[in-house]
């Protein structure tokens, strides 16, 4: 073509979550039965979706506002709501005004970090999740900066590694973290997120925080949201449905925006995002529209609360089984619903390998393991030998070796059969030869 087309940061739009996909399906066509350990879909896993929430999307579904455009931002009863809900908590107070709808946190987060000037970053954690880490490469043209999250100290975020980044790149403009973790389960207490917070203030940045998972906090764990810490910083909480109800299909998610009244700069960037909104006009009504019924029953706090049960006893059944491996280092996730595993530094090789009976597959696998990361290596073995497809920890934008995978499967039986493959596949890679 005459001019070039491609955006300068189309190549950091990488989705490893997503991309393994692709290639468990040519597995899959070659015979293997693929057992998805890739994605946070607790609905394809099996869990259903309570009746009683069932019968309010119904209900709602026969009205015929439900099928119209809504404001722009989103309904106003379900803003009021949610500003309602905030409020309660204490802390940085906001009101409808301050709550736009998107269709979906990826949505929200394309159009979060496309509105940025490009020369504006925003440091994240690594590991990172893939959503996050791309959208702000994408937007920057470079590499996503981040600061490090410790796995000996339960993958708290280094906090001097952090707060020296963001002093000597005056590039950054914002700091992101995933409050409960993303991949790895960690949950941070208030004493963290109050630092992060101060880290901002001092160096006058914004913050984000990803608060998906908010409400899926276990093993212990005490936390806080944005808003109870957030003080006068100016801030994004980023929320949904998808993950809670379980509801991913509903594409439903939103923003809280904090403070945006005492600085015009962060003002005029959140008025860009309601100004883009326009352009598309209003994200998905039903959805919205349900949020109040759902979340204002009494019945929502049993169901949040059978759902972090559920998740403590798996997460709690998965390390207890795969700690027994020599060669992997496991953190107790306390929040969501992933389970970060680690193999040992200089464990891992470009010679290792699982037997693969089948030759089709194995040449298959053979071809995809050539210049690929070590942990990337150890997923394609893994999955063309026993169909489990997880995801490489070095896909979460870190250099460290590893693969993450989900808490999510409901038949207890399969779920106990994946831990221990796992564990059998794990001791007979690292203890693998070439094959000839």
């Amino acid at each position: 073509m005459r001019r070039q087309i491609v955006h300068e940061g189309a190549e950091q739009l990488s989705y490893e979550i997503r991309e393994i996909v692709s290639v468990a399906h040519e597995f899959e066509a070659l015979g293997v039965e693929i057992t998805w350990e890739n994605i946070g879909d607790p609905i394809q896993k099996g869990e259903k979706m309570p009746e009683w929430i069932k019968t309010v999307v119904a209900d709602l579904a026969m009205k015929d506002s439900s099928y119209a455009y809504c404001n722009t931002q989103g309904i106003p009863e379900t803003r009021r709501f949610l500003a309602d809900k905030v409020n309660q908590r204490g802390g940085c107070r906001i009101s409808a005004d301050d709550i736009l709808f998107f269709n979906g946190l990826g949505d929200a987060v394309a159009r979060i970090f496309g509105a940025l000037r490009r020369e504006a970053r925003v440091i994240g954690p690594s590991p990172a999740y893939s959503t996050h880490s791309s959208a702000e490469a994408a937007h920057s043209g470079y590499e996503h900066l981040t600061y490090t999250l410790d796995p000996q100290n339960r993958w708290m975020p280094d906090l001097q590694d952090l707060e020296n980044k963001v002093r000597y790149n005056d590039s950054i403009a914002g700091i992101l973290l995933i409050n409960p973790d993303n991949p790895t389960g960690t949950v941070y207490p208030r004493e963290f997120l109050e630092k992060i917070v101060h880290i901002a203030r001092e160096n006058h940045v914004f913050v984000i925080c990803d608060e998906i998972y908010a409400h899926i906090v276990y093993n212990g764990a005490e936390t806080m949201h944005l808003s109870q810490v957030i003080g006068e910083v100016p801030g994004l909480a980023l929320r949904g449905i998808s993950k809670e109800f379980p509801w991913p299909g509903s594409r439903c998610g939103w923003i809280e925006v904090f403070n945006q009244d005492k600085y015009p700069d962060f003002r005029r960037y959140i008025s860009s995002l309601i100004n883009a909104k326009r352009l598309e006009v209003c994200s998905t009504t039903l959805p919205q529209m349900v949020i109040p019924q759902v979340i204002g029953d009494p019945r929502y706090l049993p169901h949040l609360e059978k759902r972090r049960r559920m998740f403590e006893a798996r997460a709690n059944e998965a390390v207890d089984i795969l700690s027994q491996v020599a060669g992997i280092f496991v953190n107790r996730p306390q929040g969501a619903f992933y389970l970060s595993i680690l193999f040992n530094e200089g464990l891992l090789n470009h010679q290792q390998t699982l037997p693969i009976q089948n030759h089709a597959i194995r040449k298959a696998v053979e071809e995809k393991v050539k210049n690929v990361a070590v942990d990337k290596r150890f997923v394609y073995y893994l999955l063309g030998a026993t169909g489990i497809c997880v995801v490489p920890l070095t896909g979460f934008c870190t250099r460290r070796q590893g693969f993450r995978v989900t808490l999510l499967e409901t038949d207890d039986e399969k779920r106990i059969w994946t831990w221990r493959t796992l564990v059998d596949s794990i001791r007979q890679y690292l203890n693998s030869s070439p094959q000839e």
